[in-house]
């Protein structure tokens, strides 16, 4: 005989909350799951049908996955017990600390958010701030071994980088960027992780931290994926091509042996007619600090003026933004031949700074660098400049006549003040005008 039983009314929604949630765990979500994951199997066989290079494996596996197969790497354990040994910690301390590292460094790509978001917001940026150019493809890029993991090696001029390059790419590959502590800023953070990008700590001189990451970057060689990173460790503050820091590249080459697939290097430089952080980088190659101010007050009031102002027509952009993509690098053939990472680095940014589009305003700037000049003088000096230019083999992305290389690059000039209406140069704006003059003076010595 069955009796009533009396449970509070609180008891009962729990226990009907737990018995939905089994429910749906044990029953329903695998097969929502399965749904989802047949029509994102099927998206992507149908992106990979289009991209030159396709989207590896290694980009595809949960991340909770990637964690601990990095955490669980034979390298990294064997780091963790080393740090822990020379620290003076239990073993099960430093392994934390180890997979606290690879939880912080692997990003969870998602391809709709990269191709479905990603590259058609670059898009869009792009084009609303800058034209866009392509300075120079070279050639050999059309032969480049299907298998090889692919690295773009660029130049870092500005934090629209990665919007530029990301759009210029997208018909060819997804691309992981190594990006510093500023992505890391919530809910910027999730987006970035999502589109395939690894946070790094630039300045960290921990070991393991180092170890980590290292391993990271060489599971992701290993698999194939295509990466990007800025060789120079930061933004240029004075507009040249700086030398470049070999802690990526050493962990590249580190990782590499011979029975390998090999990887190709291909050198991207960038330019543009207006570096929206020039003033921020131009003080701080004054002050010779590496710090700086995050201002996002200033920098949403910014946007919003030039939103405005480029809704009423007041305002087509900044200029001409370009890349060009220099010819690609063996990593087998460079070490074949005796090379080190040392002489792989100079060899990158060597490749990087012969291929730095020439624009108007920094053609412009080197000019007016040589003194006072009358409007007549300054033509001829571009004149000048410009088949000094084709001399060396640089990428020109100019007008076809020298008035319209005039126009478009004194005009912003004048408009910001660094030069005065009577084509004179503003004595205070002389270190900004320095900065743009560089990338051109840099192709001319």
């Amino acid at each position: 005989m069955f009796r009533p039983v009396e449970v509070p009314l609180w008891l009962l929604i729990l226990i009907l909350g737990f018995a939905g949630a089994s429910f749906a765990t044990h029953f329903l979500f695998p097969s929502v799951r399965w749904f989802f994951r047949r029509r994102a199997e099927k998206a992507l066989a149908r992106l990979n049908a289009r991209l030159d290079r396709k989207i590896d494996l290694f980009k595809l596996a949960r991340r909770s996955d990637m964690v601990a197969r990095l955490s669980y790497d034979a390298r990294v354990v064997e780091a963790a017990m080393a740090h822990a040994t020379s620290a003076g910690i239990p073993n099960d301390v430093a392994f934390q600390e180890a997979r606290r590292y690879a939880r912080e460094i692997v990003p969870g790509f998602s391809a709709t958010v990269y191709f479905g978001f990603g590259t058609r917001a670059a898009k869009w940026l792009s084009g609303l701030l800058f034209k866009v150019r392509v300075g120079q493809v070279n050639e050999d890029l059309g032969h480049i071994d299907p298998k090889a993991a692919v690295v773009f090696v660029m130049n870092h001029r500005s934090n629209l980088d990665y919007v530029l390059v990301t759009w210029l790419v997208a018909d060819r590959s997804a691309v992981s960027y190594a990006v510093g502590e500023w992505a890391r800023v919530w809910p910027l953070s999730a987006l970035i992780r999502s589109m395939g990008a690894f946070f790094i700590r630039r300045s960290s001189r921990n070991t393991l931290y180092r170890r980590v990451l290292a391993r990271y970057v060489q599971m992701a060689t290993e698999e194939g994926t295509t990466q990007a990173i800025f060789p120079e460790g930061g933004l240029s503050l004075d507009g040249r091509v700086g030398p470049a820091k070999l802690g990526l590249l050493s962990y590249i080459v580190d990782g590499w042996t011979p029975d390998e697939r090999d990887v190709v290097f291909i050198p991207v430089a960038l330019a543009y007619d207006r570096v929206l952080e020039d003033r921020v980088l131009v003080e701080a190659a004054k002050s010779e600090k590496r710090q700086f101010r995050n201002r996002p007050f200033w920098v949403a009031g910014h946007a919003l003026r030039f939103l405005w102002r480029r809704m009423r027509g007041k305002t087509q952009g900044f200029g001409t933004a370009a890349a060009s993509f220099g010819g690609p690098i063996s990593l087998r053939v460079h070490l074949a031949a005796g090379g080190t990472v040392t002489s792989l680095g100079e060899k990158l940014m060597t490749a990087i700074g012969s291929v730095v589009p020439v624009l108007p305003v920094p053609l412009v700037a080197e000019a007016l660098g040589h003194g006072a000049a009358t409007r007549d003088e300054l033509v001829g000096r571009i004149e000048v400049l410009i088949e000094r230019l084709k001399a060396a083999g640089a990428a020109l992305k100019l007008p076809t006549t020298i008035e319209g290389v005039l126009q478009e690059g004194l005009d912003p000039l004048i408009n910001r003040g660094l030069v005065g209406k009577d084509l004179q140069p503003v004595a205070k704006e002389a270190d900004l005008l320095a900065f743009y003059a560089a990338s051109v003076r840099q192709i001319l010595t």
